[in-house]
């Protein structure tokens, strides 16, 4: 069974053709259609789509293969008809607009346009195996089946709540899987439910039919990946519809990412499997499909790749194709700019297979010796070609000022390279230093701008440790302000491996992350598969934050006990308190009333007592007066009166 085109939205497709497997078509990050043919190794065409940065292509699937007529030919004989081969021809591509484009290989050309259907991004493309219809699936949750007869919708229907994420049809044409969560197997030609699968946490990315018996036979199978998920289960139609769970597990090592298999038509025959996983691994199968299994399967073999350096690193695998031979392989492995085609023998008997390749080496043989159809369009040298780049790197630098004209033309034919662009970052502390000369930047405003795309693209550490490490938040806001688009997803896929590390440096890039959230929302929350690329980031905060009560809640209790030891201590350092009283008031006393006696009496030395005495007599004359109310005090002058003169009597 050739391998279909159905890709998850993160995954760059990468799909050998259906049965011959003399092309691999590839679609790389700049958006281009590539199609290399595997027998020669070289580029067979490209093709440029008119949206191709706006409706990027996000799945791929070739058409049954098919007699194609290439112009005028001459009448050929009846035994030359009967050896006519049928070739790839058709090639669907589903983009992120919601369009489906049908390129034609031999015409080297666009053959239709299929629009109008979708309201949201096209997730999965699927052929049917015999009459010219293809379904597509789409976030907006929908299904269509065209007709490309017409090139207009055939029948439209709701899959389910959620995107559709995966289609695969049956051999003959009469079944039809979709998934997003949960799996449904559709009647084609009622457009009802036949049966319902669930078993996935996550989206599901693969589906493949695993034999080709019919669905009342209890024989028919298929299996299922999901993304985020190291296991791929396989499916049992059963007639009775006692089917809920999987009764085959196949284990891998990460998430799959490209499944080609050999379908089985019978119980004594195994289906051949291969599996490429995110992490660049192969994985083969060979499993007999006559009911359940309880424990996983392991690979029968797993297959790695790696350079020829001293210290070797990994190769990674972009797809897999299984030849006619059980231990023959097609591989594709690189780049998806530039892949490299490579068909081994693979032993079998060996659990773990590392195959070491020098691919610049092969790379640089296949462009030597081999021609390539793809033309290169000369440029004049007096011509001046604008190209979109990042703001700033084709701007011109403007040079410090230089005191002679020879001096300016030596400045002006040399280029400043990135060590001393790096320098002068720190011009401004430099001269703010005692004695240190004045000098002017002669760098732009959007320097760390530029610096910082740089060193996303190139991926140099000492360039972005450079520019993380400022602490002015104006910078930092103006730096992420002026940073391009595509540059935001790397900036915090670099920014969330940095959170991970050592406590300070999480501190400063948390700032560099709020910066990126206040400019850069609005972009942010208009990517579809936005929850998946954050989804280190979100998971990494969740669990740091999900600390952060507990901790709260032990902090105020260890504040707590640290205060009432602490109170206990200075309470014994106090000491005791004096309980003798300092002052005594006490209300009515004689003592007060005798001193107010003695203080109205006359002075023995005073020189004016006969006023003194008239005063006395002018009192006296008030008490008469009014007897009531200084009968008291009088007793007691008179008391006191009698101890003074018993007192000068003695």
């Amino acid at each position: 069974m050739a391998a279909d085109g159905v890709r998850f939205s993160l995954q760059l497709p990468c799909v050998f053709s259906s049965k011959s497997r003399q092309y691999l078509a590839v679609c790389a990050q700049d958006g281009r259609l590539r199609v290399w043919n595997t027998d020669s190794k070289t580029l067979h065409q490209e093709f440029v789509p008119s949206a191709h940065l706006s409706a990027t292509c996000t799945c791929i699937a070739w058409g049954p293969c098919r007699t194609v007529k290439e112009g005028p030919q001459r009448k050929k004989r009846k035994s030359e008809v009967a050896q006519v081969e049928e070739r790839a021809d058709l090639l669907a591509m589903g983009t992120a607009a919601g369009t489906v484009l049908i390129y034609s290989t031999v015409k080297g050309a666009l053959h239709c346009t299929l629009d109008g259907g979708h309201s949201g991004g096209v997730n999965c493309v699927h052929w049917h195996p015999e009459d010219s219809l293809l379904y597509s699936g789409s976030d907006d949750t929908n299904i269509i089946e065209w007709d490309l007869q017409t090139g207009k919708t055939r029948s439209k229907w709701k899959a389910d709540r959620a995107a559709v994420t995966s289609l695969c049809v049956s051999p003959d044409g009469k079944l039809l899987l979709s998934a997003g969560h949960v799996i449904k197997m559709w009647d084609l030609e009622t457009k009802e439910v036949y049966r319902k699968f669930t078993g996935h946490s996550t989206a599901v990315t693969i589906l493949r039919f695993a034999t080709t018996r019919p669905p009342d036979s209890n024989g028919l199978y298929f299996l299922s990946g999901a993304a985020h998920d190291r296991l791929l289960s396989v499916w049992q139609v059963r007639e009775d519809g006692k089917d809920k769970n999987s009764v085959v597990s196949f284990t891998l090592t990460d998430e799959p990412q490209h499944v080609d298999l050999s379908t089985s038509g019978s119980k004594e025959e195994a289906v051949r499997l291969a599996v490429v996983c995110k992490d660049g691994q192969l994985h083969l199968f060979e499993h007999f499909l006559n009911g359940p299994c309880k424990k996983p399967l392991l690979p029968s073999c797993s297959v790695q790749m790696s350079d020829t350096k001293d210290s070797p690193m990994p190769i990674p695998l972009l797809a897999a194709a299984l030849g006619a031979d059980p231990r023959s392989v097609l591989l594709a492995y690189g780049s998806h700019l530039q892949p490299v085609m490579e068909k081994v023998e693979i032993n079998m008997a060996e659990r773990h297979v590392c195959l070491t390749r020098d691919v610049k080496t092969t790379l640089s043989l296949s462009m030597e010796t081999t021609v390539s159809k793809v033309k290169t369009p000369i440029v004049s040298a007096k011509s001046k070609v604008l190209i979109p780049g990042m703001p700033g790197h084709k701007a011109p630098l403007t040079a410090a000022p230089q005191g002679t004209e020879k001096r300016k033309k030596d400045a002006d034919n040399k280029e400043i390279s990135i060590a001393e662009r790096l320098g002068e970052m720190d011009l401004e502390a430099v001269s703010n230093q005692k004695g240190a000369p004045k000098v002017e930047a002669s760098l732009q405003t959007d320097n760390f701008a530029v610096l910082l795309m740089q060193g996303l693209e190139s991926k140099d550490a000492d360039i972005l440790n450079k520019v993380f490490q400022t602490r002015k938040e104006a910078l930092i806001k103006k730096t992420v302000a002026r940073l391009p688009l595509p540059a935001v997803i790397p900036l915090v896929e670099e920014l969330t491996q940095r959170l991970q590390g050592h406590p300070l440096t999480a501190c400063l890039m948390v700032r560099w992350l709020k910066a990126v959230l206040m400019h850069h929302t609005s972009y942010l929350a208009s990517l579809p598969d936005l929850v998946t690329q954050l989804g280190v980031l979100y998971h990494m905060i969740e669990s740091r934050v999900k600390m952060f009560h507990k901790l709260t809640k032990l902090h105020g209790k260890l504040h707590l006990l640290t205060t009432q030891v602490a109170a206990n201590d200075s309470s014994t350092l106090v000491s005791e308190v004096d309980h003798t009283a300092k002052l005594v008031y006490e209300e009515d006393s004689s003592d007060e009333d005798e001193a107010s006696v003695d203080e109205a009496l006359p002075d023995e030395d005073s020189d004016h007592w006969e006023e003194e005495e008239a005063m006395q007599e002018s009192k006296d004359d008030e008490e008469d007066v009014d007897p009531d109310r200084r009968t008291e005090p009088k007793a007691n002058g008179d008391e006191d009166m009698e101890h003074e003169n018993e007192s000068e009597e003695e």
